[in-house]
């Protein structure tokens, strides 16, 4: 719809001139949004509620004035043919309503831009995403799946509207669980050599997966259990063989990093020191009770932080605040993290050490993915980590496979809980929306395929000509406008997704689409005797599935094409 903004944008800053209006172009174009509702038109302008204030009158009286001279000047106005009315709701907001004809428009869009379709025009950024860095004490968990699936989602995203955007997943290689995880694995490989149980200390990792890593580990250094240096030798073993799985799971689940930043790397490269040394050189340290503090409360956190504690050890925050300045220090212009919900008071923290460094703390974006819960035929399957026992990514991939695990987890926004229904995403009917987007796209193949059968050729570039022949003239019953509108959003949406950093945003579109779509083809015959109308329909449907491909494709989930 930018196009069609930039004239309705235009037409509105003409037409309000009487109002002595100091409204920006900019102003006018960001004004228009898709209303909620389809009864409140295509596009909706809250101008007026602004205006009205300023000039004090009553905005519902101005809308309709204006409105009323917009409707009668519509057949001479640039958007003549392109808009069938303008109507007024609520207290003042402005609807305006799209022409057939210019609803149609989509379709000749869909078929020049093929997978560019729905790119918008914004300024590019350079982007680095860090997200999942799950500790490699143990495999992926289905908290870190939903990770997984928003984080990479999110980089797609970002992509597809031109951003440079470099992923990064942050191995936290070193540090006291690393050691407690080596110390665990060698108590399993003592159970292995000698053949009896032993009982594993609460504070140790305890589940079932490190006996495979021991196993693994007696066959690499089979005097492990005599090593005076099997702590560290054990430890450094323990986390990469984990890493291979981790690595695996995400490979698995259709998700790739750029980069895998080492913590231990970072400790030993002198960057912690030396960004504390900038800290204090900025003045932002002091010392109080033997420990050093960053001034974190004089930009907007609660209190100040320890940085360096009374023992000389650092705490968890300073090789993170190290590690953030240094992705500036790389070149990137925003950085986004993704944790999981237990980094909610990390966020104040985390942007006030980069404004003390010198940095623009708003182009720290931290996003929070809440919990997960999982239903198994109305049941809640329990998760539990005191004994190891959790369920992991790979037994989400195996249970429901990689499309419906990724679409799953991205059907709530970040800051919601998900509850995720495990025999939902498994079932092949309607209720499942996955199954259901895709049903949309293999239903249109075999359209298209019937079509061909039948000698009909498909529609191309030449049948989308702004001549008074073009077959798009026969669309205009209900549920075709309302699939041709619905296809007109999906830059929209892209959009919205880009903005707040939200994958969500393309859910709910993307089952309205097929739902449109599903009900369009029970009430209307694609392949029929009439030439000019099937090749309006089987364009309509071709825009529908190259909009669920790139949909879908954001998403990380597959478009088949048979089902």
């Amino acid at each position: 719809m930018t196009p069609l903004k930039k004239a309705l944008s235009a037409w509105i800053l003409e037409t309000l001139g009487h109002l002595g209006s100091s409204v920006t172009p900019a102003e006018a174009e960001n004004s228009l949004e898709v209303p909620r509702e389809e009864k409140f038109g295509d596009l909706s302008t809250n101008l007026i509620l602004k205006l009205a204030k300023v000039i004090k009158k009553p905005p519902r009286a101005m809308a309709d004035e204006w409105a009323m001279k917009l409707n009668a000047s519509l057949n001479i106005s640039p958007l003549k043919g392109r808009l069938d009315k303008v109507s007024v709701e609520g207290p003042g907001f402005v609807n305006f309503y799209l022409s057939a004809a210019e609803l149609s428009g989509v379709l000749a869009q869909i078929k020049k831009a093929g997978p560019d379709f729905g790119k918008p025009s914004v300024p590019r950024r350079k982007i680095l995403l860090e997200f999942v860095s799950a500790n490699p004490t143990g495999p992926l968990t289905v908290a870190h799946g939903r990770q997984a699936a928003l984080g990479d989602s999110l980089a797609r995203i970002l992509r597809f509207c031109g951003h440079e955007v470099t992923t990064e997943y942050y191995n936290n290689d070193e540090g006291v669980q690393i050691e407690t995880l080596g110390r665990s694995t060698l108590l399993r490989a003592r159970e292995l050599v000698e053949k009896k149980a032993i009982e594993i200390p609460e504070n140790f990792y305890r589940g079932a997966y490190l006996a495979d890593t021991a196993g693994k580990l007696i066959k690499a250094f089979p005097d492990i259990l005599k090593d005076p240096a099997a702590g560290s030798k054990a430890s450094d073993f323990a986390a990469d063989d984990i890493m291979v799985g981790i690595k695996k799971d995400l490979a698995d689940f259709d998700v790739s990093f750029e980069n895998i930043y080492s913590q231990k790397a970072l400790g030993k490269s002198g960057k912690v020191e030396k960004t504390l040394e900038e800290l204090k050189k900025k003045g932002k340290v002091f010392e109080s009770e033997g420990a050093v503090w960053l001034r974190s409360t004089e930009y907007g956190d609660d209190k100040d932080r320890v940085l360096v504690k009374s023992d000389k050890t650092y705490t968890y925050l300073t090789p993170d605040i190290a590690y953030h300045h240094e992705k500036f220090a790389r070149g990137f212009e925003e950085i986004i993290d993704i944790l999981g919900p237990d980094h909610h008071g990390y966020i104040a923290r985390l942007k006030a050490s980069q404004a003390a460094l010198g940095h623009d703390p708003e182009k720290v974006h931290v996003l929070i993915a809440q919990l997960v819960t999982l239903f198994e035929g109305g049941q809640q399957v329990r998760m539990s980590t005191r004994a190891g026992e959790f369920v992991t990514l790979r037994q989400i991939l195996e249970e429901v496979g990689k499309d419906a695990g990724r679409f799953f987890f991205v059907m709530r926004k970040f800051d919601a809980h998900l509850d995720f229904d495990l025999a939902l995403a498994k079932s092949q009917t309607p209720e499942n929306p996955v199954f259901y987007i895709q049903y949309a796209h293999a239903r249109i193949e075999s359209i298209k395929t019937k079509a061909r059968e039948e000698g009909v050729r498909l529609p191309d570039l030449v049948d989308v000509g702004a001549t008074g022949r073009s077959p798009l003239l026969r669309l205009g019953n209900a549920q075709e406008l309302r699939v041709l509108r619905l296809l007109s959003q999906f830059e929209d949406n892209i959009l919205g997704a880009e903005r707040t950093l939200e994958p969500y945003r393309l859910v709910p579109y993307l089952m309205e689409l097929a739902s449109g779509f599903h009900k369009f083809y029970a009430d209307n015959r694609v392949v029929s005797e009439e030439a000019s109308l099937t090749k309006a329909r089987l364009l309509l449907a071709g825009g529908v599935q190259q909009v669920i491909r790139t949909g879908l494709g954001l998403l990380g989930v597959s478009a088949p094409t048979k089902m």
